[in-house]
């Protein structure tokens, strides 16, 4: 185990032929983890069982969660760019794991306010400062490919459900011989639930801290072989300039980025939200669904796929072509794919599910080139902190898309028994969200040079201390 020395910021500095492609699979580590989250579908009909709660009342650990990740990115994020990687990952990985067995003393007490208290608020913040964590560190050590390094990592916390799906199932089974993984009315046990939640939260420490043991900060003053930053000066949307994260938010570009994030956020969780029941309702006719419930589970886990795919290859995509014409393409093309699916989404299943599928990888490819463009509006110096402020859209978000989406769907009766038809206001809908956020990324302009920070401030002691 790592002494507490080692996680400070001069103790984790990288000595001379260090990899810094060791830098991705050690952020991988913690987003693997902390992706978990969205696989808690697969034990909540347990969980309602356990507490004889209703589904609202469980579906607020969830929510909890998503709250607690924007605050805490927002409110720690100095304090992550203070501190280091080290430290704040494995603050990350103390508050997630911690989480996860307070969660589990709630499951076998039969206190539903402990696994609030636990997996939702505690884990939340252990979210929140684990997906920020290594963000600004694979910047400074991929200054030539901002987009590819930050892909790579945040492409975990889309896979993340992919490997805690079948894994959680797996527990349950093993702890609970009467349950059975995937079977649609199966329910695993208090004592199942139990040690699944310890289980967890013992493996993911033990992953995340691997992630602690590796990652490293590059010495000051290095650079990639090659890397020339003066070609940076060249393109002017990529600024050489610093800017703190208290005159971020100052700014016109913060806000308008943080529309984007909002609007792009909003509609694919439009979709996600009600993946299985949507592609159930489609194809209904005469209250029969061509569509099994299988099959519409199937579809969930490959926009699961899509979703983490596009983090990578949209977000590597925009190291070629620049982090505006990125955010056209997802902005402006999902408009396009959004009104084909209302329109024609019904017409045949291939259609529905490529339309779908494109849509998310739009999705996830906005939450992993968004760091990128962060940088290249307000440079390194502070970039973490910016981006945990930025991560309140998507808190408004996962309350906005599902409200309004929702909200569309009461009025015509229960999601699942529906047809095509109720759906297409709310899809519209969010083409209306999408046109707002294109026409916010067009107006982003590079930053005044009156909010730079001074050059012996952002290149001394505030930029040395992060690039130690």
């Amino acid at each position: 185990m790592l002494g507490i020395t080692a996680l400070r910021r001069d103790h984790a500095v990288a000595p001379t032929g260090y990899s810094r492609w060791l830098i991705p699979p050690a952020a991988l580590a913690v987003h693997l983890s902390i992706g978990q989250v969205y696989a808690t579908s697969v034990y909540r009909t347990s969980l309602v069982e356990h507490f004889d709660a209703s589904q609202t009342a469980i579906g607020v650990i969830f929510s909890i969660a998503i709250v607690m990740l924007g605050l805490s990115a927002a409110i720690g994020g100095t304090w992550v760019e203070n501190n280091g990687p080290r430290r704040a990952m494995f603050a990350s990985a103390c508050f997630w794991a911690g989480g996860f067995l307070v969660g589990a003393l709630g499951i076998a007490t039969s206190q539903l306010w402990l696994v609030y208290l636990g997996y939702g608020f505690l884990g939340g913040i252990g979210l929140g400062l684990g997906y920020i964590s290594p963000v600004s560190t694979l910047i400074k050590w991929f200054p030539d490919r901002p987009g590819l390094a930050t892909g790579l990592a945040i492409m975990g916390f889309g896979g993340g459900a992919l490997v805690a799906t079948p894994l959680s199932g797996q527990l349950m089974a093993l702890y609970d011989p009467q349950y059975v993984a995937g079977q649609s009315g199966s329910v695993a046990s208090g004592g199942a639930l139990v040690g699944l939640f310890a289980t967890l939260g013992v493996v993911y420490f033990v992953l995340m801290m691997v992630g602690v043991a590796v990652v490293r900060v590059p010495p000051a003053g290095w650079r990639p072989a090659g890397f020339d930053p003066a070609k940076l000066r060249a393109a002017p949307m990529i600024t050489t300039a610093n800017v703190s994260a208290n005159n971020a938010i100052r700014t016109p570009q913060f806000w308008l980025l943080w529309v984007v994030l909002f609007t792009n956020v909003t509609a694919g969780i439009g979709i996600l939200e009600q993946a299985s029941p949507m592609i159930q309702d489609f194809f209904r006719e005469g209250g029969v669904s061509a569509v099994a419930p299988a099959a519409a589970g199937g579809f969930v886990g490959l926009l699961s796929i899509f979703n983490m795919a596009g983090r990578f290859v949209w977000s590597s995509t925009s190291d070629v072509i620049g982090r505006k014409p990125i955010y056209m393409l997802y902005l402006g093309l999902g408009m396009v794919l959004y009104v084909l699916l209302a329109l024609f989404g019904h017409v045949s299943v291939a259609l529905f599910v490529l339309f779908a599928c494109v849509i998310l990888s739009f999705y996830g490819g906005g939450f992993a080139t968004i760091p990128a463009y962060l940088r290249d509006m307000f440079g390194t110096y502070q970039v973490g902190a910016i981006h945990g402020r930025l991560l309140t859209a998507w808190s408004a978000a996962g309350i906005a898309g599902p409200t309004i989406v929702n909200t569309f769907l009461d009025a015509e009766g229960e999601p699942g028994t529906l047809t095509y038809d109720a759906y297409t206001l709310p899809l519209l809908t969010m083409v209306g969200i999408l046109a707002v956020g294109f026409v916010a990324n067009l107006l982003v302009r590079p930053v005044a040079a009156r909010f730079h920070e001074p050059e012996p401030a952002a290149s001394g002691a505030g930029a040395g201390k992060e690039a130690e």
